[in-house]
């Protein structure tokens, strides 16, 4: 609540008035942005193709995602009764974000779980519909900045063909990649390839649970290793960083649970 109330207004929605629509992209010229929202009272339902896939209830926050990434709606929301909801747009979450960097871990942990509820829910991680992709990396001043601050101590480097992390262990360190290429599989099957700036493993680290992924260097590479308690304290004083690693999770969670 007091994330959303840094930057937006309650807003009312009548029983079956829609939120936002599916494939519904914004249009900056027209200061039509994609938000996120926070329901205050009442129920909303999200909708795939017509068909029912989840509901939204009081206290929960929905739409985060095409508003960290501006991009377009990968589902409808339809206010199920008469509802009341405070909207941020990403300019919005970028100015509480600058008051308080670590609300970035509370969007980051909305986003996990719905993450980790999709994939049970499909019954396993479908891995053979996968393709490889691309996240967009830390920018480089950023990743220079973070090598610096935290020293030689914390790098790690790995041979080609050497698995770094493995599906299912237990995480206590996430990395960013500093030179060279890692490839993240899920399920057996390569869905990212990370170069320079590359993150992974921070999910494991945010919310406790066993790793979604494996991650193997493709290269010989060098990785920044940062343990919970650093990387905590990374999030609490840094913006940059904080906003970045939420792109970065978007990104992932929406390309994830598209698929």
């Amino acid at each position: 609540m007091e994330f959303f109330r840094f930057g937006g207004k309650p807003k009312s929605f009548a029983r079956g008035e829609r939120i936002f629509g599916e494939n519904q992209k914004p249009i900056p010229f027209l200061l039509l942005r994609q938000r996120m929202y926070l329901l205050l009272d009442g129920e909303v339902g999200i909708q795939l193709h017509n068909k029912p896939i989840g509901t939204v209830r009081q206290g929960e926050v929905f739409g985060e995602m095409a508003s960290i990434n501006q991009g377009p709606r990968s589902a409808t929301a339809v206010a199920r009764t008469a509802c009341r909801v405070i909207a941020l747009d990403d300019q919005q979450v970028q100015a509480s974000l600058g008051k308080k960097p670590e609300f970035a871990l509370m969007l980051m942990g909305v986003m996990i779980a719905r993450l980790r509820e999709n994939i049970s829910r499909a019954g396993g991680t479908s891995a053979g519909t996968l393709k490889s992709t691309q996240p967009a990396p830390l920018p480089k001043g950023l990743v220079t900045d973070l090598a610096h601050a935290l020293g030689s101590e914390s790098r790690s480097s790995y041979e080609s063909g050497q698995s770094i992390v493995r599906e299912g262990q237990t995480g206590v360190l996430m990395y960013v990649v500093l030179y060279g290429r890692v490839a993240i599989s899920v399920g057996g099957k390569v869905v990212e390839r990370l170069g320079p700036g590359g993150v992974f493993g921070e999910i494991a680290l945010i919310d406790h649970a066993p790793r979604l992924a494996s991650a193997v260097a493709e290269t010989a590479c060098t990785l920044l290793a940062i343990d919970r308690h650093g990387f905590l304290n990374l999030v609490k004083k840094s913006r940059r960083f904080a906003a970045g690693l939420l792109a970065a999770v978007s990104e992932r969670a929406r390309y994830m649970t598209a698929r």
